[in-house]
């Protein structure tokens, strides 16, 4: 049923998809990326190949380029894009070029990281948010496309109101209705924390709540070190507590990225971390994708000290390599 589903999909128009969704919000009616690519994008305008192409001599970058600039990683779309269609539409253009699939990452919802703080920022406001991420869904088009959606967004709920709570679910629920009806070939994962955030129940709870029954998923480990094993068998539980109580379960992505040595129970670049698995599909989740690019700062803390999140620190990225 649901290939059928799927396959119908590619013959209707991106607002009559958008209504089946809306009819039956448990079912992923977008198109299969992952059959319409031959694999995944290397983006070539990464942070890490940026710092390579301005360092070529440099002793560290023979290492950096082989284990992790030509990894395929994630690209961030924030307030510092730009025009935001524009800049998601050149790098999901340049990955159909190739026949590659991209992995985006929408980073921009008012008060974002607004516990921790030091990713902060954000739209000004939920009506300039829905502008912006209606911009960002139009960018894609019908071109193939993963998104993980606005990282930290649910798990990083401690400090807010009720009332701010409602407003953040609201603007995610609507981020996803327009990925559904612009980019209908794109699969979106809404971010889920990581194992040590809450129970399965608490986020099934909160991915519920902020329409993940129209994602194509949820996301897990963003930016965090917890093992693969760990966030496995957690995003089954989260998947099972949703078909327990919804009704559906959902797939998942885990970011590998900086996971291979685990976790020491610290977030912001901490020391004697480890890239973990490459990005692929299966390894126990949907994909194992690397969302947060290894070597870019957590923000001024820890091995960063003295940077700012985002900021690419070439030794850091070369403790990663070797752990």
């Amino acid at each position: 049923m649901r290939r059928s589903l799927r396959r119908l999909s590619l013959l209707l128009t991106p607002a009559l998809t958008a209504l089946l969704v809306a009819v039956h919000p448990g079912t992923a009616y977008a198109a299969d990326p992952t059959t319409m690519t031959s694999g995944f994008y290397v983006d070539p305008n990464s942070s890490a190949q940026q710092w390579l192409n301005a360092n070529p001599g440099d002793g560290r970058a023979p290492a950096i380029r082989s284990s992790i600039a030509n990894v395929p990683t994630a690209r961030w779309f924030g307030n510092w894009s730009g025009t935001i269609g524009t800049a998601t539409g050149a790098f999901v253009g340049a990955a159909a070029a190739q026949r590659k699939l991209p992995i985006l990452v929408a980073y921009n919802i008012p008060n974002r990281d607004i516990c921790a703080g030091q990713s902060g920022g954000g739209a000004g406001s939920p009506a300039d948010y829905a502008t912006w991420i209606a911009a960002f869904a139009s960018g894609i088009g019908n071109r193939p496309a993963v998104v993980v959606l606005e990282p930290d967004s649910l798990g990083d709920e401690t400090c807010m109101s009720a009332d701010q709570i409602a407003e953040r679910n609201g603007m995610l629920r609507n981020a996803i209705a327009q990925f559904n009806a612009k980019a209908p070939n794109t699969w979106v994962y809404l971010d889920a924390g990581n194992p040590a955030w809450m129970s399965a129940e608490t986020m099934a709870n909160h991915l519920a709540a902020a329409g993940v029954s129209g994602a194509h998923g949820f996301s897990l480990n963003v930016s965090n070190f917890l093992p693969t094993a760990q966030n496995t068998a957690y995003g089954n539980a989260v998947s099972a507590a949703l078909q327990s109580a919804n009704g559906f379960g959902k797939p998942f992505v885990i970011d590998t990225s900086r996971n291979g040595n685990g976790s020491d129970g610290n977030w912001c670049n901490p020391a004697g971390r480890r890239i973990g698995t490459p990005t692929q599909l299966g390894g126990g989740a949907e994909m194992l994708l690397w969302i947060k690019a290894p070597g870019e700062s957590d923000g001024n803390c820890g091995t960063g000290t003295g940077s700012t999140a985002g900021q690419f620190l070439p030794q850091v990225a070369y403790n990663l390599i070797y752990g």
